[in-house]
């Protein structure tokens, strides 16, 4: 087990250091007092887990609990009994710590002691100086919005975690008549291909049924449309990965969410597959739809 202490000044990033190490597949804790390590290292080191790594985020927001200087202590008695333990130390400069307080609107944890936000920055800098010089990688967020912490994080931190994980994607088939889905990220209208709902052997079945796929399926236009399609998802998915986006949700529609749409959620669901994300399916008003289906009355 591996074991990654966040650490540093408030306001310089560790929250999104801790989000980046969870999107690798990290056990995350946040804000822990720092006397509970060695007990819950004992429990990790005794309980299987599936992940690799744990991250653990400790700082003065823990107040009377936190002792920079005991903590790096504790870390190397932790260290020669054979635990492997890393110390990450985010900071940044007064200026940009100032701004980012002062954006945020939030308190810096310090001010409680009756300081200033300037003096609380720099006795937290203080405080924390011993731990920065046990810290293993020092991460300076100075002047970087959350894309170019993000950037700084991967670049720097890249060899920690598990792998990367692939991008998720949720494929939802819909019907327009019941409005769109609000999670999703891209929309996509087949409403513009021929209707199973209109051929008496077809129209009780749904886009999960072999007629109506292979009705759907076959016809020419679909192919041409599809092989459009994935290439704009080939495009697009390395960039919102490159955003940092984990989760990506395509919403397929059709009139009523029975035929075309699930069809092709299924068949881009499965392309998907195969180009290694970690894939769901669903669809919204398939129930819905079959449901009427004893008393048709609406374009299905």
């Amino acid at each position: 087990m591996r074991y990654l202490i966040v650490t540093g000044q408030s306001g310089a990033g560790k929250t999104a250091c801790v989000h980046f190490l969870e999107d690798r597949g990290s056990f995350c804790m946040d804000n822990m007092p720092p006397m509970m390590l060695p007990k819950l290292m004992e429990a990790f080191n005794t309980t299987p887990i599936h992940q690799s790594t744990v991250t653990i985020a400790m700082d003065v927001r823990s107040g009377e609990f936190f002792d920079a200087r005991a903590v790096a202590n504790m870390i190397s008695e932790l260290r020669k009994l054979g635990n492997r333990i890393d110390i990450i130390f985010m900071e940044a400069s007064d200026e940009t710590l100032l701004d980012r307080y002062k954006e945020s609107r939030r308190d810096h944890p310090l001010t409680q002691e009756g300081l200033t936000l300037m003096e609380a920055i720099t006795e937290e800098r203080t405080r924390l100086q011993p731990l920065r010089e046990a810290a293993n990688y020092v991460i300076d967020t100075t002047g970087l919005r959350t894309r170019g912490t993000n950037a700084l994080l991967k670049k720097t931190l890249g060899d920690l975690g598990e792998s990367t994980p692939a991008m998720r994607a949720e494929v939802m088939s819909f019907g327009f008549k019941r409005g769109l889905p609000r999670q999703a990220d891209l929309v996509m209208d087949v409403r513009f291909l021929p209707n199973p709902f209109y051929i008496e052997s077809l129209c009780h079945h749904s886009g999960l049924d072999a007629d109506v796929r292979d009705f759907v399926m076959d016809n020419p236009v679909t192919g041409t449309f599809m092989e459009k399609w994935k290439e704009m998802l080939r495009f697009l998915i390395p960039h919102y990965q490159e955003e940092g986006k984990s989760r990506l949700v395509i919403a397929v529609g059709c009139t009523g969410g029975a035929h075309r749409s699930v069809a092709l959620a299924e068949a881009i669901g499965a392309f998907l597959k195969e180009e290694g994300l970690a894939v769901e399916i669903s669809h919204r008003d398939l129930q819905l739809e079959q449901s009427r289906w004893s008393n048709p009355i609406e374009e299905g």
